[in-house]
Order: structure tokens, then sequence, then C-alpha cells
């Protein structure tokens, strides 16, 4: 049998690629998850909170709200809960460092042929691949 995963990341990509499109038409401004949570975590963003809070509430239940449909997903995540914590707090840092992150950058940013997008999706990319050889190859960490 052939294999399908990528039928789910296609999927995923379809998805995330609608929604910002559709957040972009009716707020008029870019989807990056990072810029969401981050004016709601330090305030820079109060008038828009309602919404701000909509869409996080969204990317929160509704994988809780499929998992009856998707008991079984391989993520293919190290169990190791240190690395998932530590790799969650570099990915929170890098995405203020670069004033962004893969929603905004990569899927809005390069929709719209935006060079701050590219650039910045060309950084994180090439950083994701050398963390992978670093700690998986080298140090046999994940």
């Amino acid at each position: 049998m052939i294999e399908q995963d990528w039928i789910w990341g296609f999927a995923g990509g379809l998805l995330i690629g609608l929604g910002g499109a559709v957040y972009l038409l009716f707020n008029g401004r870019i989807m990056g998850a990072s810029g969401i949570l981050g004016g709601l975590v330090d305030g820079s963003e109060l008038r828009h909170r309602w919404e701000r809070l909509a869409f996080l509430a969204g990317t929160i239940l509704a994988p809780i709200i499929l998992y009856p449909l998707y008991r079984e997903v391989d993520t293919h995540i190290t169990g190791n809960v240190a690395v998932v914590v530590v790799a969650g707090l570099l990915v929170g840092l890098g995405t203020r460092l670069a004033n962004g992150c893969t929603s905004g950058h990569g899927v809005c940013g390069i929709s719209r042929l935006s060079l701050r997008g590219i650039a910045a999706t060309v950084f994180y990319i090439l950083a994701g691949g050398i963390t992978i050889v670093l700690f998986r190859h080298l140090l046999g960490v994940i």
C-alpha cells in the first residue's frame, strides 16, 4: 500500500493557508500565531483581545474536538519531556527575535512576496536543519 501521510500534511497546509487568507481578508492583518499570542501576553493589543482569544481558543479546542476521530496520530516526537519543553522555549525565543513565526513569515509573508518573510523563512528553516543535525545526529538527544 502507498504511504498516504502526505495527504494530512497537504490538508493541514491548505487549512493554514485558508485561515491566513480569511484572517487577512476580514481583519486586514497578518495571521501570525506568535504575534497573536504575544499581543495577549504583553497587553500591547488589548483592543483586539477578543479575536485573539477566539483564535487561541480555536487552536486549542480543534484538536480536542477532533480527538475522538483521530486517536492514533504518530507525530514522531521524542518521549523526553525536557527536550520538548526546551524546544518550545527556543521556538518562542526565536519567534520574538524574528518578529514572527512560521505562520506569519512563512505562510502569509511568502504568499505576499514579502522579502522580510522570505528571508525569515529561509533562516528559520536553515536553523531547524542545523538543530536536527546537531541534536539528533551528532548528540543523539532527540
